[in-house]
């Protein structure tokens, strides 16, 4: 089949729901989310070559065990935690380079108390996630602990902001959702839900655990560094989004779009592809209000980071980068604010290192650290307690004593343990139908498009005379730009007509509308899902199909997010390729046609005008 031309679908929103749940919550209510509570099977194991029912409840589960989760190495430090909290024997850490007060930092009483609060409950959070892994009830491991003081960069920046969080910045998270309103008791079950795969889990739907959940919080997976490239591209698109006066943007014009990663992830050519090109926007003058966020605690899981973050910030970093003692929340806060800041007022990239962080009890529950790190060095991380010092801190600087930290972590530790009871026993996936429901959004009908084309067609010139396929095509873009103020043209080499003159005329009719950007599919796809998520319907233009695999990482993260997020946050976009015939036309960049075609999304092909027009409608009205 001749391939003359395709277009690639992202769908977004449902026609008659613009939130994105429509029928597809419907079908998910219908398929594991009934109204009943499901009935938890009881589960049969082998005793002494007999078969034995078990205990039904992970509470029941816990208990049985208890002697044996004694043993865990976070249930042991923190009761040693409690202790030095019931004796008021926190020791005060030393001094740091960065180190402030909380008064020089800016920081009231009642918000180093917030964010302490979110530092025990980070703390609390992972040792119950170790102890419902070892029961079996717990699917989610990997520890936030040794940063829970970056609970200040959740303080630093403001409700509007766009954030997406590397997946131990839990803390952060905390901070923000307690900030947007939530009480502690739903934040908790919320955090429950996720490490317990829960279909309730408003953030991932069971799907996986993933930190957000607000408005403005965008959905990092467990990857390097791929939330790098779609924040340069929200940083952007919200600055486009005003330029442009689109109704009812996604983010305020003066917000910052804020990423975090750790420090073995500035290797990720994700991460590279991201500040080259924020960068190179600061360059050509363009807006970008981005803040990378750094968390430096020397290991990439196994590899030892040897100082090479300050070296690669040193020789590769051309944007301002500001720094903070990972283990002061005075610190934290002060340079997370003035970076954003900083960013916010001239709109410009810039980057905050938190330094000094010591991993706690490994990357995940699956972490062998006895294979690359010695006892004394496990032991080490684990006596290196940052919140222990910053409760010291917060008694010496009058913000709290110890009698209230004592008696908070206690209430909180009651509040994790129901928050667990509860989430282990409501419903997960258990079926093919609801796994799929939620691929992508429902298909715009025809005849809604059709009517739409109609209208279009009606108020503009028709031509009369046959046209090339080029010329169809160039016809059917601009009829999409002149009919939607929020859709955007980006690609390589297209603002003076692209390769094959498709987009011919249109960067002069409209503007910044159509834009050229850098030869980097990975950075190109990103700032497509970050237009997206700021509101915009971007076509991005790849030179030629086989170009797609160069940017694939961004492909698929694009095409999951609505399955990810469960239809909460779809991310609609239409990817533009073109192939040709058979492939016999010079190299393997230029002629390769072959297409992945992951679950979630649509593809047009088509080898003559008049039907690429009408797919090309099809697919811009499925995007918006």
């Amino acid at each position: 089949e001749i391939l003359g031309a395709s277009a690639v679908c992202v769908r977004a929103r449902p026609p008659s729901d613009r939130c994105g749940m429509a029928s597809l919550g419907r079908a998910a209510v219908s398929g594991c989310r009934g109204g009943r509570r499901r009935v938890r099977p009881i589960d049969t194991v082998e005793v002494h070559g007999q078969p034995c029912r078990s205990f039904a409840s992970y509470r029941q589960k816990r208990e049985a065990q208890a002697e044996k989760i004694a043993g865990l190495p976070e249930v042991r430090r923190l009761k040693e935690f409690r202790e030095k909290l019931g004796q008021g024997s926190c020791a005060l850490p030393e001094a740091r380079p960065h180190a402030v007060t909380f008064q020089e930092a800016g920081l009231r009483g009642q918000d180093v108390q917030l964010a302490l609060e979110a530092g025990l409950a980070t703390f609390l959070l992972h040792a119950q996630s170790r102890v419902a892994n070892f029961c079996g009830e717990g699917f989610y491991t990997i520890g936030p602990c040794g940063e829970e003081l970056l609970g200040g960069v959740g303080l630093a920046l403001r409700p509007t902001d766009a954030s997406a969080l590397h997946y131990r910045h839990l803390s952060t998270s905390l901070v923000r959702a307690l900030m947007s309103g939530k009480s502690m008791d739903q934040v908790l079950l919320d955090r429950a839900r996720g490490f317990c795969v829960s279909t309730q889990d408003p953030v991932g739907g069971g799907h996986h655990c993933l930190l957000g959940g607000g408005a403005n919080d965008f959905l990092v997976t467990s990857t390097l560094a791929s939330q790098s490239c779609p924040a340069v591209g929200r940083a952007a698109g919200l600055r486009l989004a005003h330029h442009l006066k689109i109704e009812r943007p996604l983010l305020p014009p003066d917000a910052v779009s804020y990423v975090s990663l750790g420090d073995g992830s500035v290797n990720n050519a994700h991460f590279l592809s991201a500040i080259n090109l924020a960068e190179y926007m600061q360059h050509r003058g363009f807006q970008c209000p981005v803040v990378f966020g750094i968390s430096d605690n020397g290991l990439c899981i196994s590899l030892k980071g040897d100082g090479w973050l300050d070296r690669f910030a040193e020789q590769r970093l051309g944007m301002p980068v500001f720094y903070a003692d990972g283990n002061s929340l005075a610190s934290v806060y002060k340079a997370t604010h003035d970076a954003a800041e900083h960013a916010r007022r001239r709109r410009v990239p810039a980057t905050v290192i938190f330094s000094g962080i010591t991993r706690r009890f490994g990357h995940a529950a699956t972490d062998r650290q006895e294979a690359y790190l010695t006892q004394a060095e496990i032991e080490a991380a684990e006596d290196h307690d940052a919140l222990a010092g910053e409760c010291a801190r917060a008694v010496a600087q009058g913000v709290a004593s110890y009698p209230q930290l004592l008696g908070r972590l206690e209430e909180l530790e009651g509040m994790v343990q129901k928050a667990f009871d509860e989430a282990s026993e409501e419903p997960k996936i258990t079926s093919r139908e609801a796994c799929l429901s939620f691929n992508c959004q429902p298909l715009v009908p025809k005849a809604q498009v059709a009517k739409e084309a109609a209208g279009l067609r009606s108020a503009s010139k028709v031509p009369t005379t046959p046209q090339l396929m080029r010329q169809c095509m160039t016809l059917a873009f601009n009829e999409l730009l002149e009919a939607h103020k929020n859709l955007v043209y980006i690609g390589e080499d297209v603002q003076h007509g692209g390769y094959y003159r498709v987009t011919e005329g249109l960067h002069a009719k409209h503007g910044w509308r159509v834009a050229d950007f850098p030869p980097d599919e990975t950075s190109l796809l990103g700032v497509g899902i970050g237009y997206a998520q700021a509101g915009l319907v971007p076509i991005v233009e790849i030179p030629y199909a086989k170009y797609l695999d160069c940017g694939g990482d961004m492909f698929f993260e694009a095409v999951i997010m609505n399955w990810l997020s469960v239809g909460r946050k779809p991310c609609g976009m239409v990817i533009r390729l073109q192939g040709f015939d058979k492939g016999v036309f010079g190299g393997n960049y230029h002629t390769h046609n072959i297409l992945h075609l992951p679950p979630g999304l649509d593809v047009v092909a088509y080898s003559n005008g008049p039907d690429y027009v009408r797919g090309l409608r099809h697919a811009g009205a499925q995007a918006a």
